[in-house]
This record gives C-alpha cells, structure tokens and sequence, in this order.
C-alpha cells in the first residue's frame, strides 16, 4: 500500500456531511477550542454556535484566506502547520487528520500539556486501535496512564471528498483528572511498555490484553521488585 492512499492536494479526505460535522462539534467539552486542519469549514461553523474562542490552523493558505472571509473576526484562522502548531494556554483539540500523518499528530498532542479533551477523526482502524478495541497498541498503552482512548463512533467513506476506500473513526482523547502514575516516571513506565511488546509477554499475558489498570500495576509491581534486589 502506498504511504499515501488518499492524498488529494495536502493529503486530506474533507467532511461533507453536515450531520456528521455538528456530531463532532457537541464531542468537545466546553471550553477555548483549536481545530487542526478545518479544510473548507465543515467543523468550523458548528464550533462558532459555542460561546468560547476558536482558533483554526490551516496550511493550505488560498483555504486560510477563504476561511477568513467566511467567518471573519469570530475564528482566529492561523496559517500553519498542525504537526508543528503549539497553543500553551488551556484548550481542547478538534481535528478531521489527514490519513497520511496520524500517527505524527497523535505523537505531537500527546506530548503537548496545554489541551484536555481531542476529537480526532482518524481511519476507521486506526480510531479502533488506539481505542484498544480488539486488543492494546504499544502507543495506547504507553500514554494510558495519563490519557483515556474511547471510540465514539464510524465515520462512512462516502461522507468524504473525494471518497476514501475506507471508513472513518471518531477517536475522543481525554486527559486524565487524575493520573494513574506521576508524570516524572514516564520515561521508565514508557520503556517499560516498549520491553513488554518486544518480548510478546506480560507476566504470563500477551501485552494487546492488559487494559491500562493491568499495565500500571505490572510496572509498579516491576518496580519493587528490582527494589527488593537492591
């Protein structure tokens, strides 16, 4: 498969399904919202009915500019790139992601400390994987302990232009309240992670069937285990 499939102009499927559209809009919890690619505004007009402030980045700039005229001063329409984009004060994340750069995004917002909630319009598969339904990827379980992954939902080709092959999926990633390890040990837990998938096994499981309570606890119960020889 080439690492494009659907490319069309700077690698994106546009929504065009309205319904589909303001179904994203009332995923985001209340509060300042950045949306990551907007396209032709799709997402964008539903989000301009919330009270609070909308920022849209756009690296196509002839759709920045038309986004500007449409909505004028009630979008603040930056003309830039998602995978670099950076917004430090408290907001929450919508994006329709170009197939071609997922799983850049997701590394580039789990990273980021600024946003609460993302709603993420990803393949259909992919939303399914990172959702660890039918079994735990390496990336979901190395951020586990401090985010939530929930399906919530498919996305059909033909609410696309052009039409993708595949579906899509709606992927809801939360930060948690209250994390399930202290940030300041993940670099160990993550490594942790990583040494259990390339080993295959997880105190006698296979790593896709720990849910994110089982890896914590195994990576706490390793922790006092090596405690204990030394």
């Amino acid at each position: 498969m080439p690492a494009h499939p659907h490319r069309y102009e700077l690698g994106q499927n546009f929504l065009a399904d309205h319904r589909i559209a303001a179904r994203i809009a009332r995923l985001v919890p209340p509060g300042p919202v950045v949306e990551l690619g907007p396209g032709d505004g799709a997402v964008t007009r539903h989000l301009l009915r919330r009270p609070e402030s909308l920022t849209a980045v756009e690296l196509d700039p002839r759709r920045a500019a038309a986004l500007e005229r449409r909505f004028g001063d009630r979008v603040t329409v930056v003309h830039g790139d998602m995978l670099r984009f950076h917004e430090p004060g408290p907001h929450h994340v919508v994006s329709n992601v170009p197939f071609g750069i997922t799983t850049p995004l997701l590394r580039h917002l789990l990273w980021q400390v600024g946003w609460g909630t993302a709603v993420l319009l990803l393949q259909w598969e992919v939303a399914r994987k990172r959702a660890a339904v039918g079994g735990t990827t390496q990336l979901t379980a190395s951020w586990w302990p401090w985010f939530e992954f929930a399906l919530a939902g498919r996305v059909p080709a033909g609410a696309f232009r052009p039409r993708p092959s595949v579906d899509g999926g709606l992927l809801v990633m939360s930060r948690r309240e209250r994390p399930l390890l202290d940030r300041r040990g993940r670099g160990a837990y993550q490594r942790f992670v990583a040494a259990a998938f390339r080993a295959g096994r997880m105190d006698g499981r296979r790593p896709r069937d720990l849910d994110a309570h089982a890896w914590v606890t195994s990576f706490d119960g390793s922790l006092a285990g090596r405690r204990r020889m030394t």
